[in-house]
C-alpha cells in the first residue's frame, strides 16, 4: 500500500510540475514544498527537458537571424548553432543551476533559474555589441538595467539577476529587454554572465565555463580575468564573457583537453589528441604518436611515407617513359642496322655480279666474233663493224630498257647461219649461255624493281604500302644504295647514258623558285642609310649562288631581304617569284632559311631533331617510308651516321662537335625538301674536308631543282669552284658583280685586274673591295668604282649621286682616281637638336615594332602546293618532343622538387598554425614561397628555348601547337608539386582544414603562377624575368594583406592573386572552426572582409588568371617573335 501511495505521488508531482512549467509565464511557487519534489530524479529529469524546450525556442529564433545577417560566416545557420547549442545530449549543467535556484530559493527566498535566463532581445544586444563596438571596447552599451543611474551587481561579470516575482518573461522576446534587477546571484555553471547586462547566456558547446574562485593575491577571480569591484561584498561568480578566442580564451576548452558539456572538462587520453574547444577527444592516425593531454598528433611519419611513395612514383614514371623510349630506340636502331646491312651487301652482290657479268659479256662477245668470222658465210662478214656498233651500243644503254626475249630475237636475228648442224647447234647454244649471262639473273630483279616502281607511280607517295619498321628502312636503304650507284655511273656517262638519265622520269623534281630582282634597294629607317642599292639580278632554280663580300657588305642583309626577314628598314625596287609580283612568304613550305648561328635543340639527338623538322615541314600526304627515305638520305649525305643517336648538347652539357652542329643547322632545313633555301656562312668553323661534305650534299640538293643561296666568308679556292654563281657586294650594299662563277676572273681581268698566281681568287677580290690590296697601276682603277663600272657594263642606271663619276668613266674607259672626291654616300645632315634626336628616335622604334607585328600577322596566299599537318597533328608531335626533353632534364626536376620539399619542412616547422588568425600567417608564407618557386621554375619552359621557336614559327609550324604542348607537359608539375610542398607543410603544421583542400588551393595557385611565368618568360629577358618572378609574389601579397580604407587600393587588391589564394586558405579553415569558435570565426572574416561563400568564387579567380596570363603569353609570343 505504500508502494502504491508513493507512486502515486510521483505521478502527481511529475503533472504538477508539466502544469507549473507550460504556463506562460511561469507562475512563481509559494510552497516551499514543490521544490522539495526536485529531489526526485524524474520530476528533475523532466523539469530539465521542459526548461531546455523554452531556450531551444529562443536558440530556434536567434540562428534565423544569425543567419541572416552574418551569412558571410555561416554556410548552414541551422548546422552552425547547433554545433554551438544543441545541448540534447548532455543537459547537467540545466539540472545543475535549476538545483541551484532551488536551494537559492530556501535560503533567500528567490524564483527558479528560468527566470534569469536572456531573453533574444538580451542575447541579440549583446552579441550585436562585437559587431557594432570600436575596437578595443571592453564594456556593453548602457541598458535598461546597467545604466549610470542604476547599475545593480547583476551589472558585475560573472553575476545575473532576476525579474519580479509578479513581472512575466516571454523568452521569444526579441524586440523588448525585460527589467531584471531582483535577487541578484552568482551565475550558475555552464552560463556566463557578461558585465554590463544581468542575465545569463548559455556557454556554448566546447567551452569551460565553472564557477570562478578568488586568488586572494591579484584580487583576480580564475580562471577568468576580471576583478571583484571595489567595496562590494559579493564573490566571485562564473564565466563573463564568450567573444573571440584572444579575448575569452578562458572560457575555451583547453589545447590538450576535451569537454564533453560546459562544466565538465577531461583530459586527452594517449592515443588520442584534442585541439582547443574539443568537444571529444579524436583518435590518432594510425602510425603517429600521441600523447596523454596532446592538442596535435605528429603526423611525419605520414609526409615522410608520402613524399617516399611521390618520391617511387616518380622514378617509376621517368623510369618506365625512359625505358620505353631507349627499347624502342634500340629496336629502330637494329632494324635500320639490318636494313643498312642488307642493302650495302645486296649492292655489293650486285656489283660483283655485274662485274662478273660485263667480264662474261666481254669473253662471249669475244667468241661469238671468232666464231662469226671462222664460220659465216661471205655476204655475212661483209658487215662485221655494224654488229660490233650495235653490241657496243646495246651494252652501253640501260638494259633494264629492253625486254629480255627482244633482245633474244634481235641477236637471233644478227647471228649468221652456220654451214653444219653441229657447228651451228654449238653457236646458239653459246648465244644462250650469252643471254642466259646477260640478262638471266639481274632481269628478274630488275624486272621486279619496275614492277614495284610502276605500282607507286599510280600511288601520290612512293612508299604507301610498307607499314612494318624493318619494311620501311629496306625500302630506304635500297633507295639509298641504288642512287650511290647511280652517282657512280654518272661519273662516267656515255652519249647513250645521259639520253638514258634525261629521259628518267623516276627522279622527282621539286618545285621550281626562280628569284629575281631589279633596283633593290634597303634603307634604314633611323639613319636615313643606304645597306643594299641597287641590286639587280635573279637566283635561279638548280644552282648554287655564293654571296660574298667585304665585312659591312650587306651580305645577310641581302639573304633576309631575298627571304622576307627584314625588318626596319624601307624597301624600294621589285623582287619577282618566278616572274610575278608574288610575295616569299606564300611560298614560306618550300622555303628553307638556315641562319648563322646553330639554332638547334640540344636536349634532342641528331635524328630527333631531323625528324621533327621533317613530320611537321614535310607534306601529310608522303608515306612514312618516304619520310624515312629523307631523313636518312640527309644523315648519310651530311656524314652524321655515327652521331646520329647523340645528343646535340648545349653550352652547359657538352654534345657533338661544332662542325657536326653546324651540319645539324643545315640539315634542319634539308629533311624538308626545299625548292629554295637560304643559307647564311654555313661554312664559317668548318675545316676543308666538312665544308666539302657540306657542298656535295648541297650539290645533289641542287640536282633536284633546288634554288641554293649561301652567304660565305671566304671560300678555299676548290670550294670556290663548286658554286655555279656568284654575287660579289661592296661596302654599301653595291653589286660589284653578279654572274657565273666560270667569268668573274674574266670579268675583272676585263678591268685590269689580275689574280696573282698562288692566290686564291674570292680572298683577293675581298681583299681589294676593303682597300687592302690596290688594283695595279696600270688598270688605273679604284676599288669604289667598281659597283659603278658593273652597272655600265650591264647598262643599268646609276643613282645620281653617282652619276659623276659615271659620267668620268664614260670619257675615261679607264677611268679616273677618284681619292680626293668626297663619298657619295655620306649626305650632308642638318644638326638637329636633342628633343629632335630624341623624337626621330622614339617614332623608328615604334616604326620597328610595326613592321614586326605586321609580319608575324601578315596573311598571305598559300601557293607552294604543299599542304603540312594540321594544328592537331603537329600538337601530337610537340607532346612527343617536349616529353622528351623532360625526361632528359629529369635531375633538374628533381632538383625543383627538392627545393619545393626544404621550403615545407622549413615552412611547416618554424610557422606555428595560430588559432587566432586562422593560419593566416603561415598560408601567407606560403603563397610567397610557392609562387616564388615556381614561377622561377615555369620560367625555363620559353625562355630557354626562344630561338628555336623563332625559327621553327619562321618556318610555318603553328605556334597554337607549340604553347599548348609545353603548357600541357607542364601541367605534371602543376599536379605534382602542390604535393611534394604538401608531403612537408602539412603534416608539420597540422592544420584544421583537410589536405585536400589545402592542395586544391595550391594546385590553382600553381596553374595561375605558372601562367604569369610564361607571360614574364616571353615579354623578357631571362635575367629580368627572374627578377620580377622573385618581386612579384612579394609586393603583391603585401598589397593584398593590407588593411585599408582607400577604395584604390582595394581595387588593387582584387587583381592581386595572393589575396585570393590566402581567402580560400582561410575560408577552407574557417569552416573547421564552429562551436564555440563560431564568433572568432567571424569576427576574423569581418576584419579581413571574407566571406565563407567564396571559396570556389577564389578558385576560380586564380584559374581565370592563370588562363588569362596564358592567353596574354600566346599573343606576346605572337608579337614579339622575331623573324
Amino acid at each position: 500500500m505504500s508502494l502504491k501511495r508513493l507512486e502515486n505521488l510521483n505521478s502527481w508531482s511529475v503533472l504538477k510540475w508539466v502544469v507549473v512549467v507550460l504556463s506562460l509565464p511561469l507562475v512563481q511557487c509559494q510552497d516551499v514544498s514543490d521544490y522539495d519534489q526536485l529531489d526526485n530524479p524524474a520530476v528533475r529529469s523532466y523539469v530539465t527537458q521542459l526548461v531546455y524546450s523554452r531556450l531551444s525556442n529562443v536558440t530556434t529564433d536567434l540562428y534565423r537571424d544569425f543567419g541572416e545577417r552574418f551569412s558571410y560566416c555561416v554556410t548552414d545557420a541551422k548546422a552552425d548553432w547547433d554545433k554551438a547549442f544543441n545541448f540534447s545530449s548532455n543537459l547537467d549543467f540545466l539540472a545543475s543551476c535549476i538545483q541551484k535556484t532551488r536551494v537559492n530559493h530556501v535560503l533567500v527566498g528567490s524564483i527558479d533559474m528560468s527566470r534569469r535566463i536572456c531573453t533574444a532581445a538580451e542575447m541579440k544586444f549583446y552579441f550585436n555589441s562585437f559587431f557594432e563596438a570600436s575596437e578595443g571596447a571592453v564594456y556593453l552599451k548602457p541598458n535598461k538595467n546597467c545604466n549610470l543611474t542604476s547599475w545593480v551587481p547583476g551589472c558585475e561579470p560573472g553575476w545575473a539577476c532576476s525579474v519580479g516575482q509578479n513581472q512575466q518573461v516571454d523568452l521569444e522576446n526579441s524586440q523588448n529587454i525585460p527589467a531584471r534587477t531582483q535577487d541578484c546571484q552568482t551565475c550558475c555553471e555552464g552560463f556566463f554572465c557578461p558585465h554590463g547586462i544581468t542575465c545569463m547566456i548559455p556557454c556554448p558547446l566546447g567551452s569551460h565555463c565553472p564557477l570562478a574562485t578568488l586568488n586572494h593575491a591579484t584580487g583576480i577571480c580564475e580562471p577568468y580575468n576580471y576583478q571583484l569591484a571595489p567595496g562590494t561584498n559579493h564573490t566571485c561568480g562564473g564565466a563573463n564573457i564568450w567573444a573571440d578566442v584572444g579575448s575569452s580564451s578562458e572560457i575555451f576548452c583547453s589545447a590538450g583537453s576535451y569537454c564533453p558539456t560546459t562544466i565538465h572538462e577531461n583530459s586527452c587520453n594517449s592515443g588520442h589528441y584534442c585541439r582547443m574547444g574539443s568537444t571529444s577527444e579524436k583518435r590518432c592516425f594510425k602510425l603517429t604518436s600521441c600523447n596523454p593531454n596532446t592538442a596535435n598528433q605528429n603526423m611525419h611519419a605520414y609526409g615522410i611515407m608520402l613524399m617516399a611513395a611521390l618520391s617511387t612514383l616518380l622514378l617509376i614514371i621517368y623510369n618506365c617513359f625512359d625505358q620505353v623510349l631507349t627499347t624502342r630506340e634500340r629496336r629502330l636502331a637494329k632494324s635500320r642496322e639490318a636494313a643498312a646491312r642488307n642493302a650495302r651487301e645486296t649492292a655489293k652482290a650486285r656489283q660483283r655480279w655485274q662485274a662478273a657479268k660485263d667480264a662474261a659479256k666481254k669473253q662471249a662477245r669475244g667468241l661469238q666474233a671468232h666464231l662469226s668470222r671462222t664460220f659465216s658465210r661471205k655476204k655475212s662478214i661483209q658487215h662485221p663493224e655494224k654488229l660490233k656498233i650495235l653490241d657496243q651500243s646495246q651494252s652501253e644503254t640501260n638494259e633494264d630498257l629492253y625486254p629480255h626475249s627482244h633482245s633474244i630475237a634481235l641477236n637471233e636475228t644478227l647471228s649468221p647461219p652456220v654451214p653444219s648442224n653441229r657447228k651451228k647447234k654449238e653457236s646458239g647454244d653459246l648465244m644462250q649461255k650469252i643471254h642466259e649471262i646477260e640478262y638471266g639473273h639481274d632481269n628478274h630483279e630488275n624486272h621486279d624493281f619496275e614492277l614495284r616502281d610502276v605500282k607507286r607511280k599510280g600511288h601520290t607517295s612512293k612508299g604507301k604500302d610498307i607499314s612494318t619498321h624493318s619494311q620501311i628502312f629496306n625500302y630506304a636503304y635500297t633507295q639509298l644504295e641504288k642512287e650511290k650507284a647511280q652517282q657512280q655511273e654518272n661519273k662516267d656517262l656515255t652519249f647513250s647514258g645521259v639520253i638514258s638519265m634525261a629521259t628518267k622520269t623516276e627522279v622527282r623534281k621539286r618545285p621550281l623558285i626562280e628569284v629575281s630582282f631589279k633596283d633593290l634597294t634597303l634603307t634604314l629607317k633611323t639613319k636615313d642609310r643606304h645597306l643594299l642599292r641597287c641590286v639587280t639580278g635573279k637566283i635561279k632554280p638548280g644552282r648554287i649562288t655564293a654571296v660574298m663580300g667585304p665585312s659591312g657588305a650587306g651580305k645577310t642583309t641581302f639573304l633576309s631581304a631575298l627571304a622576307g626577314k627584314a625588318t626596319a628598314c624601307k624597301r624600294t625596287g621589285q623582287i619577282l617569284i618566278n616572274g610575278k609580283n608574288e610575295s616569299i612568304h606564300s611560298y614560306k613550305k618550300i622555303i628553307g632559311f638556315v641562319p648563322q648561328d646553330d639554332i638547334v635543340h640540344g636536349n634532342l639527338t641528331v635524328e630527333e631533331n631531323f625528324w621533327f623538322n621533317a613530320k611537321c615541314r614535310l607534306s601529310a600526304e608522303l608515306a612514312q617510308a618516304d619520310k624515312v627515305l629523307v631523313v636518312e638520305r640527309v644523315i648519310e649525305s651530311l656524314g652524321l651516321q655515327t652521331v646520329r643517336d647523340s645528343l646535340v648538347g648545349t653550352v652547359e652539357k657538352r654534345g657533338i662537335s661544332g662542325g657536326q652542329r653546324k651540319r645539324v643547322n643545315v640539315g634542319l632545313e634539308m629533311v624538308m625538301e626545299p625548292s629554295l633555301l637560304f643559307l647564311d656562312e654555313p661554312t664559317s668553323g668548318l675545316d676543308s674536308a666538312s665544308s666539302q661534305l657540306l657542298l656535295r650534299a648541297l650539290r645533289r640538293e641542287a640536282l633536284e631543282g633546288v634554288n641554293i643561296c649561301m652567304v660565305v666568308h671566304q671560300p678555299s679556292y676548290a670550294l670556290f669552284r663548286t658554286f655555279d654563281d656568284l654575287v660579289l657586294l661592296a661596302k654599301g650594299g653595291l653589286t660589284v658583280y653578279l654572274g657565273s662563277v666560270k667569268k668573274v676572273e674574266e670579268y675583272f681581268a676585263g678591268l685590269g685586274i689580275h689574280v696573282p698566281e698562288r692566290v686564291n681568287p674570292p680572298d683577293h677580290f675581298i681583299d681589294i673591295l676593303e682597300g687592302i690590296v690596290t688594283p695595279s697601276v696600270s688598270s688605273n682603277v679604284s676599288y669604289k668604282e667598281l659597283p659603278v663600272r658593273w652597272m655600265l657594263h650591264n647598262g643599268y642606271p646609276v643613282p645620281p649621286d653617282m652619276q659623276r663619276n659615271a659620267a668620268g668613266l664614260l670619257m675615261s674607259p679607264v677611268g679616273v682616281d677618284p681619292v680626293n672626291e668626297t663619298n657619295p654616300d655620306i649626305a650632308v645632315m642638318e644638326e638637329k637638336s636633342f628633343g629632335g634626336e630624341l623624337w626621330q628616335d622614339v617614332r623608328t622604334n615604334v616604326d620597328l615594332h610595326r613592321d614586326k607585328i605586321r609580319i608575324n600577322f601578315l596573311k598571305t596566299k598559300d601557293l607552294s602546293n604543299r599542304r603540312t599537318p594540321g594544328v592537331l597533328w603537329q600538337f601530337k608531335y610537340f607532346i612527343g618532343r617536349v616529353g622528351k626533353q623532360r625526361l632528359r632534364e629529369a635531375k633538374l626536376q628533381a632538383v625543383d622538387y627538392l627545393i619545393l620539399l626544404l621550403a615545407g619542412a622549413c615552412l611547416g616547422s618554424v610557422t606555428e598554425v595560430s588559432d587566432e588568425n586562422l593560419g593566416a600567417a603561415g598560408y601567407t608564407y606560403t603563397i610567397i614561397a610557392v609562387s616564388l618557386l615556381c614561377k622561377i621554375a615555369a620560367l625555363r619552359t620559353f625562355s630557354m628555348d626562344k630561338l628555336q621557336y623563332w625559327r621553327e614559327s619562321a618556318s610555318g609550324m603553328n605556334s597554337l601547337a607549340y604553347f599548348l604542348a609545353k603548357d600541357m607537359i607542364d601541367h605534371f608539375n602543376t599536379v605534382i608539386k602542390p604535393v611534394v610542398y604538401l608531403s612537408m607543410f602539412y603534416f608539420f603544421t597540422n592544420p584544421r582544414s583537410s589536405f585536400t583542400d589545402n592542395y586544391i588551393v595550391l594546385l590553382c595557385l600553381v596553374y595561375c603562377v605558372t601562367g604569369i611565368a610564361y607571360a614574364l618568360a616571353i615579354f623578357f629577358e631571362p635575367g629580368p624575368a627572374q627578377l620580377w618572378s622573385v618581386l612579384l609574389p612579394v609586393v603583391l601579397t603585401l598589397v593584398a594583406t593590407r588593411t585599408t580604407d582607400s577604395q584604390v587600393l582595394k581595387n588593387i587588391s582584387n587583381l592581386c592573386y595572393p589575396k585570393w589564394a590566402l581567402q580560400a586558405f582561410v575560408i577552407a579553415t574557417a569552416e573547421r572552426y564552429d562551436g564555440v569558435w563560431l564568433i572568432t570565426r567571424c569576427g576574423l572574416l569581418l576584419k579581413s572582409r571574407y566571406d565563407l561563400h567564396d571559396w570556389g568564387l577564389c578558385l576560380g579567380i586564380l584559374i581565370l588568371i592563370g588562363v588569362v596570363s596564358r592567353f596574354i603569353a600566346f599573343f606576346g609570343m605572337l608579337i614579339f617573335r622575331k623573324k
